[in-house]
């Protein structure tokens, strides 16, 4: 028997984020390929990533968790909780370039509640979508996080 994930609070589901707009720059790609120990000249070598398929440097796909993602405030009547990183499922569709202007909006796209050994667990899937000022989507990331 649901405890707080009631039917107002199901209205939430779609409910969308204000949006955030990064400016990618060549050496936080640089650094940050660096900082996660990836010598791949595709992240910081603009001379050898021009004789690849891509016609230049890239981000690393992991690049995508330095934007500030914004957090959607979801009501529910839980007077006080824990909460847990349930783990991030990650699609990738076009790479992320030096000079792009990467806007970031996140979406709640599912609430469901289930009895856990500890009392009732809220399961919290927000949708998070990474697009390039031409309209493209760049990255996916479906993250749950868990109330309990």
């Amino acid at each position: 028997m649901a405890k707080y994930v009631t039917e107002e609070a199901k209205q939430q589901i779609g409910k969308v984020s204000e949006t955030r707009t990064y400016e990618v720059e060549r050496g936080a790609i640089r650094r940050f390929a660096e900082a996660v120990g990836d010598p791949n000249p595709l992240f910081n070598d603009e001379k050898l990533a021009r004789k690849t398929r891509f016609g230049g440097m890239i981000a690393p796909p992991t690049f995508c968790r330095l934007f500030g993602a914004p957090i959607l405030d979801v009501k529910l009547n839980m007077p006080q909780f824990r909460g847990l990183d349930g783990g991030s499922d990650w699609e990738y569709f076009e790479p992320i370039r030096p000079g792009d202007l990467i806007t970031v909006q996140s979406k709640l796209a599912d609430l469901r509640e289930s009895e856990g050994r500890l009392g009732p667990m809220v399961f919290i899937t927000t949708q998070t979508t990474y697009t390039n000022q031409h309209g493209e989507v760049c990255a996916i990331q479906r993250a749950t996080g868990i109330r309990y």
